[in-house]
């Protein structure tokens, strides 16, 4: 029969047809698969390249581009339109199936290629899924009339959409992860292509190829399923180096701890957070200098730092009476809470009874609360997308303010005054213009190089008096040399980091970028 050619009446008032039923089932199936890989297309970007607000945009912007552009070639297919569905259907399992597998692998071992590779898939499923649509309604002309087709279609593109983007970062990412998410849709792409296979057998030609090639992709996907485990270890042992002791993929980003020569290393979305031979350096100077001079902390927030390694120094007070942990990825906390591992590397601090965690986003925490403390530790990532870099803003530093106990200090992690200069003192700069006093400081910590953090206060800081027993890195003899700045790592000119502009993510991105 020739698909062009209308197999019978369109239907009216008689009740939808199994054939209806079924097209419109695989147009809800593939307006789910499309935006899985359009999602997990923009995640990968992110972890990657950072900046999550301009990875997404961008991913976005092609996929619909070449979605435009698979609908203008939709034209140019007049005849046997099942058998073209088919293909399509085969190609998009295929390729939108293996997206996040194969951007893994080659993060991993061809890293230059990642962005040309990233695009050129994304825009390759974003013009076969354009193609998808405008075949299934010509199909469907043959049995739905006119004023029915597009409605019906639209409804259940929008309503396999709405699942998808509700299922992606809730149930499908934490409980599959992306190769899994990815593979899993494609074996749902290529189910949609054996039942096309099914429905229209009667019209298909060489029924035996097309049933070979539904075969193939199927056992393909299926076995990326059964190997999923081993080509994340293969991309991943590839890209870290050491060996990889957990790893896990929370809705919030991917948590990896390695183990080689130089001990344990945290990684997060592929950034190292901590390298064990040396992070005493890092703790001790984020969390002593504004302990040590507050005289006696006894309540303590520390926001951010879900593996506890800031929770551990504070902890080193005998006058603390709480800690409040505020970490927004349970996934941290749990795991550096109960995995024996991860908890011998932080002593246990996340389980002392003196410690409250609460997972929940720093910014709404401030603005919800009351309780003032004597002593915040602001130990968040570096300021890489928009997300982030809200909690470097004049809007945060205002509440962190308000959350400040009168004689309270709070501490910040500022980037490399070397590196980034600008970052860093743009903090500065922001922080100041709250009203509050800062005072600059920096740490050598070999795993990142030159090290920045800020006190901020209302009273001024002043140098303490007595730091705990048992530090492998601060003394109060070495304490002031911190405060020194020399002439490459000098302040200069910033502009206020406000949620209206965010030139911090603009600045951090443009210094690191030349390293």
């Amino acid at each position: 029969m020739n698909a062009s050619a209308p197999s019978s009446t369109p239907q009216t008032a008689t009740g939808p047809r199994p054939i209806e039923i079924a097209l419109l089932a695989s147009v809800f199936v593939v307006a789910a698969c499309g935006l899985i890989y359009e999602l997990a297309a923009g995640a990968l970007a992110s972890y990657v390249l950072g900046d999550s607000v301009l990875q997404f945009s961008t991913i976005i912007g092609t996929y619909l581009f070449a979605m435009g552009v698979g609908s203008w070639l939709s034209r140019y297919f007049e005849r046997q339109l099942p058998a073209h569905f088919l293909r399509i259907e085969l190609l998009v399992a295929l390729v939108g199936g293996a997206l996040p597998a194969t951007l893994f692998l080659a993060n991993a071992y061809v890293p230059g290629s990642f962005r040309l590779l990233l695009y050129g898939m994304v825009f390759l499923v974003g013009t076969l899924v354009g193609l998808e649509i405008p075949l299934v309604m010509r199909i469907l002309k043959r049995n739905v009339v006119l004023k029915d087709l597009v409605s019906k279609v639209l409804t259940f593109d929008y309503l396999g959409a709405l699942a998808v983007s509700l299922a992606f970062p809730l149930l499908l990412v934490p409980q599959l992860g992306l190769i899994r998410t990815g593979l899993l849709f494609g074996l749902m792409n290529a189910a949609v292509a054996v039942w096309a296979l099914w429905l229209f057998r009667q019209e298909l030609h060489r029924l035996g190829e097309h049933i070979a090639a539904c075969a193939l992709v199927v056992g393909l996907l299926a076995a990326g399923m059964v190997g999923a485990d081993q080509i994340t270890t293969l991309a991943e042992d590839r890209f870290y180096q050491d060996r990889i002791v957990f790893s896990t993929t929370s809705p919030y980003q991917r948590i990896v701890v390695t183990q080689g020569l130089a001990g344990h290393r945290l990684y997060l979305n592929g950034n190292l957070q901590f390298a064990q031979r040396d992070e005493y350096r890092y703790h001790e100077a984020l969390v002593h200098p504004a302990m040590a001079a507050h005289g006696g902390p006894r309540k303590v927030a520390v926001l951010g730092g879900g593996d506890g390694m800031a929770v551990r120094e504070v902890l080193k007070y005998p006058t603390v009476e709480s800690v409040t942990l505020v970490e927004l990825d349970p996934a941290m906390t749990a795991q550096f809470r109960d995995n024996p591992r991860l908890a011998r590397l932080n002593g246990d601090a996340l389980r002392d009874a003196r410690v409250h965690i609460v997972n929940a986003d720093a910014f709404g925490w401030l603005q919800q609360g009351t309780d003032t403390f004597d002593v915040i530790v602001v130990d968040f990532p570096d300021p890489t997308n928009f997300a982030i870099g809200k909690l470097y803003t004049n809007s945060f530093y205002a509440l962190l303010d308000q959350r400040l106990a009168a004689s309270g200090y709070a501490v910040v992690q500022t980037t490399s005054p070397l590196v980034a200069r600008a970052s860093f003192w743009t903090v500065a700069h922001t922080i100041e213009s709250v009203g509050l006093r800062t005072t600059p400081y920096h740490a050598h910590v070999p795993s990142f190089g030159e090290w920045g953090f800020i006190i901020a206060s209302r009273r001024p800081w002043r140098l303490p008096e007595a730091l705990p027993d048992g530090l492998k890195f601060l003394t109060l003899g070495t304490l002031p040399l911190l405060l020194d700045f020399p002439l490459d790592m000098a302040r200069v000119p910033t502009e206020v980091n406000r949620l209206s502009n965010q030139a911090l993510v603009h600045t951090f991105e443009r210094e690191w970028g030349k390293h």
